[in-house]
């Protein structure tokens, strides 16, 4: 059976085994000598090896964990040209991204919303299930996609999955990489990565990624310069702490983005067949962002293989934007593509969060097994605040004909006077507690819960405007249980179980708040290792039942969107083999087929393909070992939603082949959606275009 010990206990205890091996042939001096060889290499260790702790907030290896993980490193995401984390997300097998503005998209996995996402481990809310702005993936290490029930991850969840986005650390080396790329639609993106020892005994590090990236669009108008810097520190203090601490800021500016998206069906009953570049958006409408962390982390040895850890982040999220909204009245476009109207806007918003978490974890034996314990709590406080100017004049108009629409066809409206639309306060606070028993050598128990209070109070960024609404408290306990037994040395089987619990933020007709959705999960699965554990094959059969569940029922007379409780099921399966296929060739090839079902038994969430292929294979050429050439492909199902909106079957597949002058120079080559393929991107709330066929080229250089 695996012994699991904590990162820095393995780290002190790998600072502590080799010099002790000759230490007593030492004198005295040499014996003092040696104590700060001994203080410095256990945050070396912990540098070189940095472990995820997973599904349950334990490190266990992803064949030990009993629920579906992928796992995208910064290799892949730069190889294929993913330069921001939604590009990333829709590489990686289980998860839907549904892009219905040009600013925002929502997650889905299983049939359902990712409604919380982390960063290095700590949970972030994606107010209104939504993902406001896309991050730089040149930030970070990896993307960990865990499907499944998350409330012990993140304090409330459903049975979607969690994202945990994990920046780089630094490193034990002084090193550094510049990079450069221009591609179609005038894309002009630098980035700098350099990491930098800072005492000559190797306590102290830090590291510091800064890049910029300005690119127009094919979408007609569309223009985004993003900035992105990271700056991190840690080091060791003592002989048994580790602090870490850091900050990030990214600011972006967007040029005529989409407030909503396309209206492609008609009232008549047919379907719409616009330009790629298509858009409803005005040459004065923008919508620029800033969003700031900055983060402390503290982890201290307890000894005997335990160690605590206390995290402190503060996020700060300010958005201010003027746009235009596209709708009809009567359903659909008319036959002449008549029929829309214009709601412009002009907004402030002001977001702020502070997270807080304490744990400690370890690992005990008893019975003659190992065995690892994680508990802690975690408090966050959210506040948000938004502003608006009302228009006055020019606004609510009708569009001309949209196949005839160019940005300059609606004129800016008269906005008024700023003024405070609402502000809103969210306490969430959880108690959490997971563990993993070692019942025999091959078969392990993982028993946890998590206890939750939310609280909440004034008026919403989720759409009400009252400042008496009233939010009950809300507190939950959930369960959660998992098996796996090591049938053979490489493959394992496992089961799992969770309560669900998710509060809603969503309105009924009357306005009032819907209770919280609750319900259960089940996943039943298998995973086997191959090629001396290089590459690891995965199948899981799961079924969630969720009660309450709001679901889009329509719109008011003020064009405001209300929800209906439903009871949603959802079941099916997901198969993935990733890995190493030899040296210099990675592949990673996955199926989701799923089955979404209201209390009747009739389908529902149709915007949601029912089967997805993902497939993607990179290789240096054995006749010339300087090229890596690779492919990426995506294949969906037909999707719809109620209005009209749809996608047929469709299949995008992108390239790249790079070459190596040497181990510091390499140039590289992308292709995207080499076939031409003309497709929307999501239809849960309208349609927008994808890129057609477009090539980027990016020359690395590391020192």
């Amino acid at each position: 059976m695996l012994n699991v010990k904590t990162p820095l206990a393995l780290a002190i205890s790998a600072a502590m085994a080799a010099p002790l091996s000759y230490a007593q042939d030492m004198d005295t001096t040499e014996a003092k000598d040696s104590a700060v060889t001994l203080d410095t290499v256990a945050i070396k260790a912990v540098r070189d090896d940095r472990i995820s702790k997973g599904a349950i907030g334990l490190p266990l290896e992803l064949k030990e964990t009993p629920q579906s993980i992928t796992v995208l490193n910064k290799d892949a995401m730069a190889n294929f040209d993913a330069t921001s984390t939604n590009d990333a997300l829709k590489m990686m097998n289980g998860i839907d991204i549904q892009d219905y503005e040009t600013n925002r998209a929502t997650f889905n996995a299983r049939g359902f919303e990712v409604q919380l996402t982390q960063v290095d481990g700590i949970g972030t809310s994606n107010d209104y299930a939504t993902v406001i702005g896309e991050q730089d993936t040149f930030l970070f290490e990896k993307i960990e996609l865990v499907r499944g029930a998350n409330g012990l991850l993140t304090g409330v969840g459903n049975s979607s999955g969690t994202v945990n986005y994990v920046r780089k650390r630094p490193t034990n080396e002084d090193q550094g990489e510049i990079l450069f790329s221009l591609g179609e639609f005038n894309k002009v993106r630098l980035g700098v990565d350099g990491n930098k020892v800072l005492t000559d005994d190797g306590r102290w590090a830090g590291r510091v990624v800064a890049v910029q990236e300005n690119k127009e669009s094919h979408i007609r108008d569309l223009e985004t310069r993003r900035t992105s810097f990271y700056w991190v520190v840690d080091g060791q203090v003592g002989e048994d702490g580790i602090l870490t601490f850091g900050s990030t800021l990214q600011s972006s500016e967007q040029d005529s983005p989409m407030w909503g998206s396309l209206t492609l069906n008609y009232a008549n009953g047919g379907y719409a067949d616009f330009d790629v570049s298509s858009s409803t958006s005005a040459d004065w409408s923008y919508w620029n962002t800033k969003t700031r962390n900055a983060f402390v982390e503290y982890l201290h040895d307890l000894g005997n293989g335990w160690e605590a850890k206390v995290s402190l982040h503060a996020n700060d999220f300010s958005g201010q934007s003027r746009l235009l909204y596209a709708y009809t009245l009567g359903g659909g476009l008319n036959d002449d593509n008549t029929g829309l109207v214009g709601w412009p806007y002009a907004g402030y918003t002001e977001k702020s969060s502070v997270v807080v978490d304490w744990n400690i974890s370890g690992d005990f034996e008893a019975f003659g097994n190992y065995h690892s314990v994680l508990v802690g709590a975690s408090h966050i406080e959210e506040e948000n605040t938004t502003y608006n100017r009302p228009v006055q004049s020019g606004g609510f108009l009708p569009y001309p004909a949209f196949d005839e629409y160019d940005g300059d066809d609606y004129a800016e409206p008269v906005f008024g006077a700023k003024e405070k639309r609402g502000d809103g306060e969210k306490s969430l606070t959880r108690f959490y507690a997971s563990s993993r028993f070692g019942i025999t050598d091959d078969v392990n128990l993982i028993l946890g819960a998590n206890a939750v209070r939310l609280e909440r109070e004034g008026s919403s960024i989720y759409g009400s405007t009252s400042e008496t609404t009233n939010y009950p408290v809300l507190e939950e306990v959930s369960p959660y249980a998992g098996a796996t037994w090591n049938v053979t040395e490489d493959f394992t089987a496992y089961v799992s179980y969770s309560d669900i619990f998710q509060n809603q933020d969503e309105q009924d007709l009357e306005g009032e708040y819907l209770e919280p959705m609750k319900g259960v999960n089940y996943e039943v699965g298998a995973k086997a290792e191959f090629l001396d554990d290089r590459v690891l094959a995965t199948f899981a059969v799961f079924k969630a039942e969720q009660q309450g569940v709001a679901i889009n029922a329509g719109t008011r007379e003020d064009a405001t969107t209300y929800y209906a409780p439903e009871n949603v099921n959802s079941k099916g399966f997901e198969a993935e083999l990733a890995g190493e296929l030899n040296k210099g060739s990675n592949v990673a090839v996955g199926v989701t087929r799923l089955r979404v079902t209201d209390e009747n038994g009739d389908n529902t969430s149709t915007w949601i393909p029912r089967t997805t292929w993902k497939a993607r294979y990179d290789s240096v050429l054995s006749v010339a070992p300087k090229v890596r050439l690779g492919a990426n492909a995506t294949w969906k199902s037909d999707a719809s939603n109620p209005t009209g909106n749809k996608q047929d079957a469709f299949m995008v597949v992108d390239i790249f082949a790079a070459y190596e002058f040497n181990e510091q120079a390499k140039l590289k080559l992308n292709i995207d959606n080499i076939l031409d393929e003309k497709y929307v991107n999501g239809v849960q709330f309208g349609a927008i275009y994808g890129a057609p066929r477009n090539a980027n080229l990016t020359f690395n250089f590391k020192f």
